[in-house]
């Protein structure tokens, strides 16, 4: 996996993690959520990749409204195994973003 963090004076605000074109997950401090780091560390491995997916909850509507915002669009629906979440298979790629 590679990993990328968002540091502020020397704080690590977030992290994104992915795994060839898979997103791992994007974490941002509670108290630095909605500021941009998360389109931020996104755009950044956006710059590095042409194709991205991830899974997200159906219940994460917050998420789900940031990847869509940011071009991903919902493939198919799937379910988390180990949690037993309903869950989307979200993908962006280049040239199909809005």
């Amino acid at each position: 996996a590679e990993v990328y963090i968002y540091e502020d004076c020397q704080n690590i605000s977030g992290f994104i993690g992915i795994t060839d074109e898979y997103v791992e997950g994007i974490f941002v401090s509670e108290k630095m959520r909605s500021q941009g780091i998360g389109k931020q560390l996104l755009d950044f491995v956006k710059d590095k990749k042409s194709k991205l997916y991830l899974n997200v909850y159906q219940k994460n509507t917050p998420a789900i409204s940031f990847y869509q915002r940011e071009g991903f669009e919902i493939q198919r629906e799937g379910l988390d195994e180990v949690t037993g979440e309903k869950d989307y298979v979200m993908v962006w790629q280049r040239g199909n973003s809005l």
